[in-house]
Formats: structure tokens, C-alpha cells, sequence
């Protein structure tokens, strides 16, 4: 298979080791010194691309590819509130594939339906109190991350006493914090903190008086996000369509 990668960053080198490894061929590399190179032969050869660049570049990425016809693959986040409905258009009138996911890591996938598990039988228990928590690298642009917005927004779709999420605190490189816990009974508060290169860990908690039930996915490294998003070239390459993990793994 044919890959072209958007963004050049330390998950665009893991993700050309592992497609390589793979058996797959790169022929355009784009970053944000070559953006013509959109336009060129090589970058139209490709399958598929694989973007995972910053949350003001990705949807102009994809636009830029979806012009020479060429089918996505996006890990980044940040995006999807302004344009989502744009992309779907894209997908279902005019033939474009894009496959989307916070977390391209099997592990948060299964952590995932885990999580809706736990909202489904937290539901029968009023004297917990749910809550958020993420932890990423300093160099990490949004807060909440995607992961933790997907992981909510499953978490609220199951649980009947939360209808929203809210952002919670913000503990910021340099040690300040910003933000607030207090919310709504029906808020769901997602706290943010930046440390050192923190892959990424999640964490939800439901608090009573007396204890507190949590459940942590917790990512060693950026080797899975970069297989995951391999396997879902692989898979992007033969199918249509907006898709997403449950199209990958079902």
C-alpha cells in the first residue's frame, strides 16, 4: 500500500517505522515547510494518508486531500465541533473516506467499553459521583484531549445523571492551574494536566463517601496510537466512508 503522511512530528516518524515494517511504501511526506507538495503526483499516488498534525491544520489537511482524491486517516483532534458536519458531507455526497479516532491505541478502545460498562452499572448506585481526569505531554495543544471527549460523550450516552461534560481544571506546565471542579449536578468535569512527555492517561472515577471505584488506561509509550493508525490505513484502503474503531474491530 501507498502512504502519504501529514505532519512529520514524532508520531508521523513512528508511524513511518511501523508502516514500513508493515511491508507499506511512503511516497510523500508533507509538513508544514512543503504544503505544495499537496498538489504533487506523489501525494496523489497515495491510498491513503495518515494526518495527525495540530487542531488549526487538520480539517485544511484533509480538504487538501480530499482534492486530489486521496482517503484519510486522522488521529488528530481538536477540529470536530467547527467541522464535523462538513466531513460528513464530504463522506456521503461526494464520495470522500476519512477514518476518524481520538485514540487509535487497541487499549483505549477496549478501556472504552469498559468504561460504558462501568456508566451502565453505576447507573443502579446515586451515591457516586463521576469524574475525569487526563494526563499529557507538555506539548499537547487541547485540553480536554479527544480521547477524554470520546470517553465522556460514551460515558454520558449510558449514564442517566450526566447530560454534558464541562472542562475542568487545568494544570498547566509551569505548575499554574486554571479552571474549576464545581459544575452542575448534570456536568461531567474533565480535569486536564500537562506533565513532562506523558504519553497519555485516563482516568475515571466514580466517588461515594465511603470509597472510590476508578478505572486507568494508562499508555507506555506512542507505539500502539502508531499501529492503530496503520491498521486503520490498511483497513481505509479498502473500505468507503466516515469511519471510526467500532467499523475496525467489529
Amino acid at each position: 500500500m501507498k502512504i502519504a503522511l501529514i505532519g512529520y512530528g514524532k508520531m508521523g516518524h513512528m508511524i513511518e517505522e511501523v508502516a514500513k515494517k508493515r511491508g507499506h511504501e511512503i511516497v510523500c511526506i508533507i509538513d508544514y515547510d512543503n504544503q505544495e507538495d499537496f498538489k504533487s503526483k506523489a501525494f496523489a499516488s497515495a491510498d491513503v494518508a495518515i494526518e495527525f498534525t495540530t487542531p488549526t491544520a487538520a480539517y485544511d489537511n484533509i480538504c487538501k486531500a480530499f482534492e486530489q482524491d486521496v482517503k484519510v486517516v486522522t488521529g488528530s483532534t481538536g477540529w470536530q465541533k467547527e467541522h464535523s458536519e462538513d466531513i460528513r458531507w464530504f463522506c456521503q455526497h461526494q464520495g470522500h473516506t476519512l477514518f476518524w479516532s481520538s485514540n487509535f491505541s487497541l487499549g483505549v478502545y477496549l478501556f472504552n467499553k469498559l468504561n460504558v460498562y462501568l456508566a451502565q452499572l453505576m447507573n443502579n448506585y446515586s451515591d457516586y459521583q463521576v469524574e475525569m481526569d487526563e494526563i499529557h505531554h507538555i506539548h499537547k495543544l487541547d485540553a480536554p484531549s479527544g480521547t477524554a471527549i470520546t470517553l465522556a460523550e460514551e460515558l454520558i450516552n449510558h449514564y442517566d445523571k450526566k447530560t454534558e461534560w464541562v472542562k475542568g481544571e487545568l494544570h498547566a506546565p509551569d505548575g499554574s492551574v486554571s479552571g474549576s471542579r464545581e459544575a452542575e449536578p448534570q456536568q461531567l468535569v474533565i480535569n486536564s494536566y500537562r506533565q513532562d512527555e506523558v504519553p497519555g492517561i485516563h482516568t475515571v472515577k466514580y466517588n461515594s463517601e465511603f470509597d472510590e471505584i476508578s478505572i486507568t488506561h494508562n499508555a507506555h509509550n506512542r507505539g500502539g496510537f502508531a499501529l492503530g493508525a496503520v491498521l486503520a490505513a490498511e483497513f481505509a484502503a479498502t473500505h468507503e466512508g466516515l469511519l471510526t474503531m467500532d467499523d475496525l474491530f467489529k
